[in-house]
């Protein structure tokens, strides 16, 4: 069980991070969805969701770590991306990996995972700040996302409205919500 006052650190994911990050992804989809979505609405979900080497490259994405019993655990990942695809791994159809103009184009926030033992510790508001003030420094002047429906009330309590909602149906036949926000910086 997590200690209540652990130290939160966060570091710039690197490629040798990619297995846990994987980890950390698989974790995070299979339990802190379940409240939100069916089984089938979950893995439909998954066909847009996954590593995007893009943001390791461009050392946008963050890896969140905590001391627990003399082992580093990573808890948390996520980032931002000042290229144009709003969401998805490398595998997800309509990738536009052009870089964003920031005096006209809003970053991106991008794959927020928590792992379920550490959900409401303050995670994915550290994750947020650390984007938006990464993106904020490179000269954005808003920033988006596309979120699912558990990540919806995040989003929400961090000032970011809701400017769209598509439904893509998932080779399953299930639905995959994707909510569009966007927040000024």
């Amino acid at each position: 069980m997590p200690a209540a006052k652990s130290q939160l650190t966060h570091r710039v994911a690197q490629s040798q991070d990619v297995d846990a990050i994987i980890e950390l992804m698989r974790l995070s989809i299979a339990e802190n969805m379940k409240p939100f979505l069916s089984e089938e609405e979950i893995v439909a979900a998954q066909e847009t969701m996954g590593v995007d080497w893009t943001l390791i490259d461009d050392a946008t994405y963050f890896i969140i770590e905590t001391d627990h019993e003399g082992e580093t655990l990573a808890v948390g990942c996520g980032g931002w991306g000042k290229r144009r695809t709003l969401y998805g791994g490398d595998h997800t159809i309509g990738r536009n990996d052009t870089l964003s103009d920031p005096a006209l184009e809003p970053a991106r926030i991008r794959a927020m995972y928590t792992h379920p033992a550490w959900t409401r510790r303050g995670i994915g508001t550290l994750l947020l700040e650390l984007a938006e003030d990464a993106a904020r420094a490179a000269g954005f002047r808003t920033i988006e996302l596309g979120s699912t429906l558990p990540g919806e009330p995040l989003y929400l309590a961090r000032g970011f409205i809701e400017v769209g909602r598509e439904t893509q149906i998932g080779a399953n036949g299930a639905d995959n919500v994707v909510i569009k926000m966007e927040k000024s910086l």
